[in-house]
C-alpha cells in the first residue's frame, strides 16, 4: 500500500463509500481508512445472519481502484498526513485532499442503573446482535428517540429476541404530525411502513422514558415512566439511545472550525462542504445528522470536490438538500424532554470508565479542570460517552479533542514524528 494517497478518506460508511467511489472514478489514488474490519459503517454493519442491503452491496462491490485499508485507526495528525494504527503496526499515511465521513455515535443519557450489565445504547446491542451476540429469547425493552428504536427492535426480533415494548420519550400527537409529513418522501414513508408491519405485535408507546433500571449482577427490571404513570417490566436486556451525535474529534484536532448550534457540534462547511482547512472535506454526519440519504450524496458531492470537479457535485445540491431538510423535520419532532436530563442523581455513576458520580462533578464549569480532579473522560472512551451526556445535561461543553484521538500502543506514541504541546488543547 502507497504511503501517499490523492484522495483519503476516512470512514468506510455510506459517505465514505460513495467519496472513495466518485474520486476513483475520476482517476485518483484513493485510500479509504476504517477502525472496522470490513466496510458499510454502523449502518451498514456485516450481519452474521442475514445479506447487507442491496444498497450497501452495491456500493462496496464499486470500490473498484480504492485501497481499503481495514482496521485502521486513526491515532494523530501529522503534517498533511496522518498517524494510523493497524492491527500488528501503524505509519503515516500522506494527503493530498482528506475527506472525513467519520459518522455519528449515539447520545446516551445517565439515569440510575444505566451502568448495569446488561443496559447498552440501542444502536449498540443491534451492532453486537449483527455480530452474533445471543439475543434469541431474550427479553429485551427499547427506549430512547428517533426512527432507530424501530430499526434496533427490527434486527432484535430478526434474530430471535421477544422485545417487549419500544418506548419512545416523544409525545403521540408530535410522532403522529411527524408520521403525516413523510408523504414528502415517499422513500421514506414506505421504509417506516415496512418497519411497523415487521413490528406488529410491539407495543410501541409514546411520552415513555426508562426512570430507572434495576438488578444485582445484570438488569432485571426497569421503571417506565408514560403518560398514565410509571409501569415495572421485569427484562434480561435493556437499549436506550436518544439520538444520534457528530463524531468531530479528528476534525477539531485537524483545527477545523465547528458550528456550536446545540451542546454538540458539528464540522463547519460551505455549500460544497468545504471545511475551514485548505483541502480537507467532510461528508455526512460529521457536517450534522442528516442521515443514511445525506450521508450518500455528500460522500458524492465531496468526492467530486476533492478531485476538482465542484460542477458535479453543485449538481447534486437540490437532492441533498431536500434530504437535510427531512433531517431539520426530524430533530424538530423528537426533540429530548427537558425531564431526560434530571434522571441522574448524585450517586449515578457519569464516567463508567472512572468510577466519577455526578456528585463529584459539582463545581467545575468545564471538561479540563473536572479531568484533572476526577479522571471523568480518562478511561477507554476517552469522554465520549460521559462528555457527551455531560454537554447535553448542560454541566459543561465537550469542546476540543486532544491525540491520541483514539487509545493506542506505546509503539504508535513513539512513532510520532511531532508531539503537540498542551497548551494547544486547554480546551479540551
Amino acid at each position: 500500500m502507497p504511503d501517499r494517497y490523492d484522495v483519503l478518506v476516512v470512514g468506510a460508511g455510506p459517505a465514505g463509500l460513495a467519496a472513495a467511489h466518485t474520486a476513483a472514478a475520476h482517476g485518483a489514488r484513493v485510500g479509504l481508512l476504517d477502525a472496522q474490519p470490513r466496510p458499510g459503517g454502523q449502518v451498514w454493519r456485516h450481519d452474521v445472519r442475514r445479506q447487507a442491503p442491496r444498497a450497501a452491496r452495491d456500493a462496496i462491490e464499486k470500490l473498484h481502484g480504492v485501497d481499503v485499508l481495514a482496521n485502521h485507526s486513526v491515532v494523530a495528525v501529522e503534517s498533511s498526513a496522518l498517524r494510523v494504527e493497524a492491527l500488528q503496526d501503524s505509519r503515516s499515511i500522506a494527503y493530498g485532499s482528506l475527506i472525513l465521513a467519520t459518522g455519528a455515535r449515539e447520545l446516551l443519557l445517565p439515569f440510575p442503573g444505566w451502568t448495569l450489565p446488561g443496559v447498552t445504547s440501542a444502536g449498540g446491542l443491534q451492532a453486537l446482535t449483527k455480530q452474533g451476540w445471543p439475543v434469541a429469547g431474550k427479553r429485551v425493552v427499547v427506549a430512547g428517540s428517533g426512527p432507530l428504536l424501530l430499526a434496533a427492535a427490527d434486527t432484535l426480533r430478526k434474530h430471535g429476541a421477544n422485545v417487549l415494548g419500544i418506548f419512545e420519550q416523544a409525545q403521540a400527537a408530535t410522532v403522529h404530525a411527524f408520521a403525516r409529513q413523510l408523504r414528502h418522501w415517499p422513500a421514506r414513508a414506505v421504509q417506516a411502513a415496512g418497519l411497523r408491519l415487521r413490528l406488529a405485535g410491539v407495543p410501541y408507546r409514546f411520552g415513555s422514558f426508562v426512570r430507572h433500571a434495576h438488578g444485582e449482577d445484570a438488569v432485571q427490571r426497569v421503571d417506565i415512566e408514560s403518560p398514565g404513570g410509571v409501569q415495572t417490566l421485569e427484562c434480561d436486556l435493556l437499549a436506550v439511545g436518544y439520538g444520534l451525535v457528530p463524531n468531530t474529534e479528528l476534525a477539531q484536532t485537524l483545527g477545523c472550525a465547528m458550528d456550536y448550534l446545540g451542546p454538540h457540534p458539528h464540522v463547519s462547511v460551505d455549500r460544497l462542504l468545504r471545511t475551514s482547512v485548505e483541502g480537507v472535506y467532510a461528508a455526512g454526519e460529521a457536517g450534522g445528522i442528516g442521515g443514511l440519504a445525506v450521508a450518500r450524496l455528500e460522500g458524492a458531492m465531496a468526492g467530486h470536490v476533492a478531485t476538482g470537479h465542484s460542477v458535479a457535485a453543485h449538481a447534486l445540491l437540490p437532492q441533498r438538500d431536500r434530504e437535510r431538510r427531512f433531517s431539520v423535520l426530524l430533530s424538530r419532532h423528537f426533540a429530548l424532554d427537558a425531564r431526560l436530563r434530571s434522571l441522574a442523581d448524585n450517586d449515578t455513576m457519569i464516567c463508567r470508565c472512572e468510577d466519577v458520580t455526578l456528585s463529584e462533578l459539582d463545581g467545575f464549569t468545564d471538561a479540563r479542570a473536572a479531568k484533572l480532579a476526577t479522571r471523568c473522560g480518562m478511561g477507554a472512551c476517552q469522554g465520549r460517552i460521559c462528555g457527551t451526556a455531560l454537554a447535553e445535561l448542560g454541566r459543561f461543553p465537550r469542546n476540543g479533542a486532544r491525540p491520541p484521538i483514539f487509545p493506542a500502543r506505546l509503539a504508535t506514541l513513539a512513532g510520532l514524528t511531532t508531539l503537540p504541546s498542551d497548551d494547544a488543547y486547554r480546551g479540551s
